[in-house]
């Protein structure tokens, strides 16, 4: 309510002063009282014009002035005058006077010219004092009311100067209201941490035997996998006040301001102990020391000194149990993962089959789902996937039953939302005939591919309807979730990756290849360098020459580019090249050999824009044998 006040009296301010100037020069002004306006001088027809004092005094003089009014002290008047040059006829002139002399009045006596004198309005003196105070009032509330405001901003004059005194803006939970079974997904994570909720529910089962629980609890994962939803339930479950914080929300930018809210936070927490301290992203304060811009003395390294005094100090914290969550584990001062502050490291990755099909349970819960609708079904189409993508796959499924006016959802929403969530929004199909006709072939050359090579996972469908960036697409389904993949399962992938390319090389000619191919080959690219330099799967021999990680903090054990002598770097582009060379060789032999499959398949897809699998295979079955794939998951070839 504050705050809305605030904001009307920001508006009311420039409105209000623009007001008062208004009525300070009506009200105080040379038009106060009853200064005549030209409407007021002269009847509707007629003109009023000026006069110079010394032509009045001459028409004075000459017997012309019948008649004057007397304005604002003397200062204007109204003259009737006869004007003989109009046959007589009496003109109503304005005169400036010099003032209300003595002499004007008696000369207007002594020539029998009728006079009168108005009198000046006037302020009251109450009034005009308030008027004169009102101003400088308002201007300086204004000022007060725009410096409290900008103090209360992040970074405001007040801010700087009150920096010390700065408390953690953390938020409290009396009860998360979320248990274990609200989490599903994660159930080697779950049991993992069950023993944190034993120790905050019965801490004397393990004080008694002389047991210390781990001081800090550290989530690893990737994002929308469920950490915070996991600290929730483990506050829910053991029935203890839970705060929940960024690590972001630590750093300022004055030296001092992270460390004062780290104290003020675990002030808080132990007069509410037992409690639970939930820090999400903690790499963002807890990056290993020493690699800042401003060495041992910045912000960042202040606050992270600070939490690590708190976490196993000079004080123990009995009661006090922290869990953080971060995506980049590598990343994170050694300090904080010795004994006695995160001591163990729950891995929290994304779900398999089973914990999809769960996840898909909890949020179907609300949902109308047709009966004819598996779940399993969905969960086997969704590899990868997290709680949170699960999520929105079936909040995008909703929408779309909503949009096409059906009753509960069907499999095709969720194909459809399937296919909008990786893929992107579905696009118009391209009606020109060439290029329509150039990117079917690129598509038939993935599928075809991935169709004839054995180690190649098979089709699910192929589709001249664009989505994204992409304006046709290839989709493949493995028939496992495959934990290691094999040598040839990943030069099968980069054939299948360079198929489009060598459809449009054999089919329309060197010279007119185009640009479609350009995500394909940096997809290639790196498959063929990381088979060189990660997985030893190359005449280099079984060595890792790279790390894969490009980040500024990286590991002390990992080998950087940088680091890599030329004449390896030499051999190891070579070994790339020559790895994609023999590969799109094989691809294009492949494409060559089944030309009339691939024309027929070109004519069909452009005639329907979408064919599955088992249609795609049974027509490459026509002209050639197939190898036998089970089909089950989709991942996308553009």
């Amino acid at each position: 309510m504050n705050q809305r006040w605030r904001l009307i009296a920001l508006w009311l301010l420039p409105i209000g002063v623009a007001l008062l100037l208004a009525w300070q020069i009506l009200g105080n002004g040379k038009l106060t009282g009853e200064q005549p306006s030209n409407a007021t001088l002269a009847p509707r027809n007629a003109a009023v014009t000026r006069m110079s004092y010394g032509r009045f005094l001459d028409y004075v003089e000459a017997g012309r002035v019948t008649a004057v009014d007397i304005y604002d002290g003397g200062r204007n008047a109204v003259v009737e005058a006869v004007d003989p040059e109009l046959d007589n006829r009496v003109q109503r002139l304005r005169v400036d006077l010099p003032g209300l002399a003595p002499e004007l009045i008696n000369t207007l006596k002594s020539e029998g010219i009728s006079f009168d004198i108005h009198p000046a309005r006037t302020t009251p003196p109450a009034l005009g004092l308030l008027g004169n105070l009102l101003f400088p009032l308002l201007l300086i509330g204004g000022l007060i009311l725009l410096a409290r405001r900008s103090s209360s901003m992040p970074g405001g004059p007040g801010q700087a100067m009150q920096f010390g005194k700065t408390k953690a803006r953390f938020a409290m939970e009396a009860e998360t209201g979320v248990k274990f079974d609200d989490v599903a997904g994660v159930t080697e994570a779950k049991q993992d941490l069950e023993e944190v909720v034993t120790f905050l529910k019965k801490p004397e089962r393990f004080t008694s035997v002389g047991a210390q629980i781990p001081r800090g609890v550290l989530l690893v994962g990737p994002p929308g996998t469920g950490k915070t939803l996991l600290a929730k339930a483990i506050a829910g479950e053991a029935g203890v006040p839970f705060f929940s914080l960024s690590g972001s929300e630590f750093v300022e930018m004055f030296v001092g301001v992270g460390a004062s809210r780290v104290r003020d936070l675990f002030k808080r927490a132990k007069e509410n102990t037992p409690c639970l301290i939930f820090i999400d992203e903690i790499d963002a304060v807890g990056r290993q020391r020493g690699a800042g811009i401003g060495g041992g003395n910045d912000e960042r390294e202040q606050t992270l000194n600070q939490l690590l005094t708190e976490m196993d100090g000079f004080e123990g914290n009995s009661g006090i149990i922290i869990i953080a969550a971060t995506n980049r584990p590598d990343v994170l001062d050694s300090a904080l993962m010795r004994p006695g502050r995160f001591d163990r490291q729950v891995s929290v990755d994304a779900p398999d089959i089973k914990g999809r099909l769960a996840i898909l349970e909890v949020h179907a819960r609300d949902k109308k789902l047709e009966e004819d609708l598996s779940l399993k079904n969905v969960a086997r189409r969704t590899p990868g996937f997290t709680g949170a993508d699960l999520a929105n796959l079936l909040n995008e499924a909703a929408i779309l039953t909503a949009r096409r006016r059906k009753k509960a959802i069907s499999l095709d929403e969720i194909d459809d939302a399937v296919d909008r969530i990786i893929a992107g929004m579905e696009g118009h199909p391209l009606t020109d005939g060439r290029s329509k006709r150039l990117i079917a072939y690129h598509e038939v050359g993935h599928a075809l591919i991935g169709t004839l090579v054995k180690d190649h996972d098979p089709v699910q469908k192929v589709t001249l309807i664009p989505r994204g960036q992409a304006q046709g697409l290839t989709w493949f389904a493995p028939d496992e979730e495959q934990m290691l993949v094999t040598r040839a399962q990943l030069k099968a992938r980069i054939m299948g990756a360079l198929g489009g390319r060598a459809a449009e090389d054999v089919v329309f000619g060197d010279a007119e290849i185009t640009t479609g191919a350009g995500g394909d080959i940096q997809q290639v690219a790196s498959m063929a360098r990381q088979m060189v330099t990660r997985f030893g799967m190359s005449d280099l021999g079984p060595v890792s020459l790279e790390s894969g990680n490009q980040e500024v903090f990286i590991g002390r054990d990992l080998m950087t580019r940088s680091e890599i002598s030329d004449a390896i770097s030499r051999q190891i582009d070579e070994a790339v090249r020559e790895m994609v060379k023999h590969c799109y060789s094989e691809t294009v032999k492949i494409v060559k050999q089944h030309r009339e499959a691939m024309d027929r398949l070109v004519e069909i897809l452009i005639e329907k824009e979408t064919i599955d699998g088992e249609e795609f295979v049974s027509v490459v079955a026509e002209f050639t044998s197939v190898p036998e794939k089970e089909r089950s998951i989709p991942i996308l070839q553009s």
